[in-house]
């Protein structure tokens, strides 16, 4: 068995354990930097395979992130903003931070992307004598205890401003603002930077640059990539269980598990493209367009699933520590990240704008 099929059954067998507020994914990181997963994510050029942020990676970051959304969608979570976060590094970072940066996430970094501010204190940068100084603080921070570095936003008047930052403070981390009945074990919560500083180095780019497309909206489909991992496993666990029970010849149960197939194939397909086509050397901004509708795709395929499944295997379905019950709870949450319905209006925003089929995006 190779090191990657071994790593990822131990983070599945550990997934259940690890279901609850405050489980420690702490393992399950240490292995996917045992295995490369970590560095993988870097450039070819800086010891990595380039997954998510060169063109000859994007293939292999899919289905990583496939992979991992069928052992444990909380552990996917995290790496794909550990990817996110690299691709903002190459985008954007000096070539002294990428390099430091590098460095620590070869010898088992995790970083993340917080970019949610808390309403009541949102995320400011005050720049003076080479040192930024920060106050506010993120909230629906992912990894808490686990992110040793996070990329964060900082409000300003011409965007917002990108900075890394250390984030291994724990005295500055609340989890238990995280409360939600799904992704428990992702660590989520509140995280104070508030009289934190840095160095003018921790800036990434300029302000407005994180907006910039095809590489905002369009590296969602990286953790749409995750959603499918997800949808992918619980479709395959209706389908092995009714065949188990002999209710596999059953014509309703052939229509859910026919119908499942098409559904996650569908998903898959458009994501495939949108990952091709995204993070193609030069890629133009219009090609975010494809992430947006495949996050669409996406979302609607996933949820057929889950009701197929449901209906396939009733109440067997939500036993609750079954694989299938934890995954349909994780994926119903993690479908609802980063407001879909305004994303669905930029889609058909630029649909009217360009005139043209999806075919020709």
């Amino acid at each position: 068995m190779k090191a990657s099929e071994t790593a990822l059954a131990g983070i599945a067998a550990r997934a259940n354990a690890v279901d609850r507020h405050g489980g420690d994914l702490s393992a399950d990181i240490a292995a996917l930097s045992e295995i490369g997963w970590l560095a993988a994510g870097l450039p070819c050029a800086a010891g990595g395979k380039g997954w998510g942020c060169e063109a000859a990676g994007a293939l292999s970051a899919f289905d990583a992130l496939r992979a991992l959304g069928r052992a444990n969608l909380s552990v996917a979570r995290l790496f794909e903003g550990h990817l996110n976060a690299i691709k903002l590094l190459v985008l954007y970072g000096s070539p002294p931070l990428r390099e430091d940066i590098f460095a620590e996430i070869r010898e088992g970094l995790l970083l993340g992307v917080w970019g949610a501010d808390d309403p009541d204190a949102p995320l400011r940068a005050e720049t003076a004598n080479d040192a930024v100084k920060l106050s506010g603080a993120k909230r629906f921070a992912s990894g808490l205890g686990l992110v040793g570095k996070a990329v964060v936003t900082a409000a300003g008047a011409d965007g917002p401003q990108l900075l890394l930052v250390p984030t291994s403070d724990s005295e500055r981390a609340d989890p238990a603002t995280w409360r939600m009945g799904g992704m428990r074990a992702t660590q989520s919560g509140r995280y104070d930077l508030t009289g934190l500083k840095v160095g003018t180095k921790s800036l990434l780019g300029e302000p407005g640059d994180y907006l910039r497309e095809p590489h905002f909206e369009g590296g969602i489909w990286r953790y749409c990539a995750a959603h499918l991992g997800a949808a992918e496993g619980i479709y395959e666990d209706m389908r092995d269980m009714l065949a188990r029970q002999g209710r596999d010849g059953d014509p309703h149960q052939q229509r859910r598990i026919a119908g499942g197939a098409v559904a996650v194939e569908t998903a898959r397909l458009w994501l495939l493209r949108a990952a091709t086509e995204v993070e193609a050397d030069n890629a133009l901004a219009d090609k975010a367009t494809l992430s947006l509708l495949a996050r669409e795709v996406t979302d609607r395929n996933c949820r057929t699933v889950m009701e197929q499944a449901e209906s396939a295997l009733g109440m067997a379905a939500h036993v609750e520590g079954s694989r299938i019950e934890r995954a349909c709870r994780d994926l119903r949450l993690f479908l609802k990240q980063a407001a879909p319905d305004a994303k669905l209006a930029r889609a058909a925003e630029a649909l009217t704008g360009r005139a043209v089929l999806v075919e020709h995006l």
